[in-house]
């Protein structure tokens, strides 16, 4: 009883809701059937009067072409000069009434006397001009002034010499063309200003207008006089003046209304049959409505919380974002808004599994949630994503100690999966100002924060500044010359710093640099454009060229082998290997005089493509150097897993060796390490000869810094012991 009594308001509502929206939609229907239908009437009107129109244009240009095939003609002139009647009568007015139907034509002399006239088809005396001349003489004053023009247009082609306009003779309309009597050959000479003139004149009745009418297949057509009204399917004719002489007029086609009488008996079957489905709808909806309420406050709970965590989602994170900025400049107080995500997240779903990695963001949640005030909004974004919305924040210190307080609970270890893991989180803040309102500019700003924290090494917040505007701006342009240079326009070049045996004079081979040295920003540090390489996807481009560049460089020379940097990304190519093989072909270089030196942090990626990849470069003969061995989370099992030839000491360590007792011990470790691995060992950042002593005490056997050689130009390489040209190379210079 009581879900019933619970649904009956609910039932009432969505019947009510139906039957409304079921009326709306038939007056809908019904509304724009009739807008549909008068508009189709409406657009065909229009077009039939555009015909019309049309068609009487053809009728004024068709009388002028009629009047053209007598009036340019070598024996009109000769006729008409020689006063010859009967010729005139036979060739240039009783023929245009019989042949075209020409009701009146007049011939006139230079002087604009009549010499001939002809009417319907008779000729009569030519006084019978002066009853027209009052109405033809602006139209042929009008000729006259063109006869007495250039007789050439703009293009230096013969100008069109005729005269037409609609007058009203005898109370009736009619379309009146004047046109000289001009020779077809040169055999006639004219004078310009002696032209006779042959004036027609063909009445708009009702044979004219059905001939027009005719072409478009509109029925009725008839001529309106000013006197009749003329109604909407009717063109006025109007005189060069602007007066209109009368209207032609016909009996409306109206498709629209067509198409609705025909579908009418259809769309009333299709009303009777709405019906039904109707009144079978509502009874389904009466029994569902209990269903249907149950389900309504959860799928409004669904549509702007986020289901892992009961978070509000994105959607509900932007609306209360827009409403907040919006209080808050109405209130003149400030939001803050904090971006944040997890730091290697993917780390956690790759080694614990994605059941873990959705743990630790149900538990990184509930922190949240329970670090900040009521009045406050976080919410997930997405995957590590979270953004927190701070209400009434009285200045950027008071932002910062929150984003401070979060980073310290999240730094609390968790528990997932019977295991406790450590994790941290990068935070960008933004804050509003009084006439920063806006949403999704705020969020840029905070999404940029949270990048330089990232940058910046993690674990940290920042808050966005201006600047980081002009950096994001100052990178993009970093990588559009970037790219100029990788396409041949210089600036682009590399170094090469020897690796020396342990007696400090023997060269073992030597690593390449990159550098460049530009124009407007000056020596930029390689570091930094080869981030913003990586960022931008150019990556792989600059490694494949600067690898290029040192294996042609090494095949010159007697070098025991050359060492290239390659980006972590470039192991990620699967078709990197091969890439490098055909660079190797074309260079000449061999396999086993290559190094490729990468960070330890490609070890940890659980990524069978960088495996499938080193597996590859190796079995061709490739070395495989790990860079700055120390500095990352080495362990012994990804070593082994990967199979690497040679360890690199970071210059980091070796810096501290004569003056720290710790970092002795940790470089003879690495030392013996490298020893028990069976690998080569090279410390990087030699700079004094206590270091130098130090390290070769300890074993190891390749040093490399400046207290041995700094970086060097090619040709000063060149020029050490050693490193000289190949035979062929000394053989082409001495050629």
């Amino acid at each position: 009883m009581s879900a019933r009594q619970n649904s009956s308001p609910l039932t009432r509502q969505v019947t009510l809701t139906v039957l409304t929206l079921a009326t709306f939609a038939l007056a809908i229907v019904v509304g724009f059937g009739f807008y549909a239908t008068s508009q189709a009437d409406d657009a065909s009107l229009v077009r039939q009067k555009m015909f019309i129109a049309d068609g009487l244009k053809d009728q004024i240009a068709s009388v002028q072409r009629e009047q053209e095939s007598v009036s340019v003609w070598d024996d009109a002139i000769i006729n008409v000069r020689a006063g010859n009647q009967t010729w005139i009568e036979e060739n240039l007015s009783v023929w245009m009434y019989t042949y075209y139907g020409h009701n009146r034509v007049y011939i006139l002399d230079a002087a604009n006397h009549a010499i001939h006239a002809m009417r319907e088809g008779k000729v009569v005396d030519a006084s019978a001009y002066g009853e027209d001349q009052p109405t033809l003489l602006p139209i042929i004053e009008k000729l006259r002034r063109m006869l007495a023009g250039p007789q050439t247009d703009a293009y230096g082609q013969p100008a069109k010499m005729v005269a037409e306009d609609l007058v009203s003779l005898d109370g009736a309309p009619a379309i009146v063309s004047v046109a000289p009597l001009l020779p077809s050959s040169d055999r006639i000479s004219q004078a310009q200003g002696t032209e006779y003139l042959h004036v027609s004149v063909e009445f708009i009745n009702n044979a004219v207008i059905g001939k027009i009418a005719g072409k478009y297949l509109l029925d009725g057509a008839r001529l309106v006089p000013l006197s009749q009204p003329a109604g909407p399917a009717a063109v006025p004719l109007v005189d060069s003046r602007g007066v209109i002489l009368g209207y032609i007029g016909w009996d409306q086609l109206r498709p629209g209304l067509a198409l609705v009488r025909e579908i009418a008996p259809a769309l009333a079957i299709a009303l009777l049959l709405g019906g039904g489905v109707l009144v079978f709808l509502l009874s389904r909806l009466r029994r569902a409505s209990t269903a249907l309420q149950t389900s309504q406050d959860q799928a409004q709970y669904l549509a702007f919380h986020d289901t892992l965590t009961g978070l509000p989602n994105r959607a509900l994170f932007e609306d209360r974002l827009r409403r907040t900025l919006l209080f808050a400049s109405r209130d003149k107080t400030r939001v803050a808004l904090l971006y944040l995500d997890l730091d290697r997240f993917k780390h956690i779903n790759d080694t614990l599994g994605h059941p873990a990695g959705d743990e630790l963001v149900r538990q990184t949640a509930a922190r949240l949630k329970h670090a900040i005030r009521e009045v406050d909004t976080v919410a997930r974004l997405g995957g590590d994503e979270f953004a927190v919305i701070l209400l009434d924040v009285p200045d950027v210190g008071s932002a910062e100690d929150i984003a401070e307080r979060l980073l310290l609970k999240l730094r609390e270890p968790f528990r997932l999966i019977d295991d406790q893991v450590f994790v941290s989180a990068s935070v960008g803040i933004a804050l509003s100002s009084g006439s920063d309102i806006d949403a999704d500019e705020l969020l840029r700003k905070a999404d940029i924060a949270l990048y330089e924290a990232k940058k910046n090494g993690r674990g940290r917040y920042e808050l966005f500044a201006g600047d980081m505007d002009d950096l994001l701006l100052r990178k993009r342009k970093v990588e559009s010359e970037l790219r100029k240079a990788l396409e041949g326009e210089g600036g682009i070049k590399l170094a090469y710093q020897p690796v020396f045996a342990a007696d400090g004079r023997a060269i073992l081979g030597a690593e390449a640099l990159i550098r460049w040295g530009h124009e407007v920003h000056g020596a930029l540090p390689a570091a930094q454009f080869i981030a913003i390489a990586e960022e931008r996807g150019l990556i792989g481009d600059l490694g494949k060229w600067a690898l290029g560049e040192a294996c042609r460089f090494a095949a010159g020379t007697e070098l025991p082998w050359i060492a290239v940097n390659i980006s972590p990304m470039q192991l990620r190519d699967i078709g990197f290997a091969g890439q490098v093989a055909d660079i190797l072909s074309e260079t000449g270089l061999d396999p086993c005089r290559l190094q490729l030196e990468t960070t330890e942090s490609v070890l940890l990626e659980h990524n069978d493509t960088i495996g499938t990849v080193i597996t590859a470069l190796r079995q061709s003969g490739i070395c495989i150097v790990l860079d700055d061995f120390g500095t990352g989370y080495s362990s012994l099992s990804y070593l082994r897993r990967q199979a690497i030839d040679k360890l690199k000491i970071d210059r980091s360590f070796v810096h501290l060796l004569d003056e720290d007792e710790s970092a002795r011990a940790i470089v003879k470790t690495l030392i013996e390490l490298a020893q028990a691995l069976k690998v080569e060992v090279t410390a990087e950042g030699v700079e004094t000869d206590a270091q130098k002593a130090l390290l070769v005490g300890m074993g190891c056997r390749q040093l490399q810094g400046y207290l041995l050689s700094p970086p060097l130009e090619p040709g000063q390489l060149l020029a050490l012991p050693g490193v000289s040209p190949a035979n062929g190379e000394r053989s082409a210079a001495r050629a």
